[in-house]
């Protein structure tokens, strides 16, 4: 498996693969969160765009796994990182976390953030292990409070979330 940016022609396939990832989520009681729907072609294509969209590809170079990333406050944050299930438990996500954290690094960015379900294994337990760490709400920055807002109105606040920060 490699890391490489996303190609335009590819971006249905990252919807597939969010969809197929979230899944696991019905097994835990939330189900609202398997039937979100992926973000929109339009919107994929802004992160390639922005040199922000990067895939694990197999060794047939098919994607098996993407992260998408937004620059917040002077950090670059993670907006999406999903893993096909048939994938997942390898390493995947990791390998792609680091590699957001090498261009961060040479971009200057100080650190990576993200925000996640807090009681999810596969999510702020998982980042911990990653080398995030979790934020304080008083010490949110101005961007990453209008992310939880923005998530907050689209319902996630339903359950208990956080923002995580990863130093670099």
């Amino acid at each position: 498996m490699h890391i490489r940016a996303v190609r335009l022609n590819e971006l249905s396939v990252l919807q597939d693969i969010e969809r197929a990832a979230g899944q696991c989520f019905r097994d835990i009681g939330m189900p609202e969160i398997a039937e979100d729907e992926p973000l929109l072609l339009g919107e994929l294509a802004r992160y390639h765009h922005a040199g922000l969209a990067w895939v694990v590809a197999n060794d047939a170079d098919a994607p098996v796994a993407y992260l998408i990333a937004d620059r917040v406050d002077g950090n670059l944050h993670v907006e999406q990182v999903s893993v096909h299930p048939d994938s997942a438990r390898r390493g995947v996500g990791r390998l792609l976390l680091d590699h957001l954290a090498a261009h961060a690094r040479s971009a200057g960015a100080p650190a990576l953030t993200l925000t996640t379900f807090t009681q999810v294994p596969w999510n702020a337990p998982y980042y911990a292990r990653c080398g995030f760490q979790l934020m304080d709400d008083g010490r949110l920055t101005p961007g990453l409070r209008n992310i939880r807002e923005h998530e907050a109105a689209h319902g996630l606040g339903r359950w208990p979330r956080a923002c995580m920060r990863r130093a670099l």
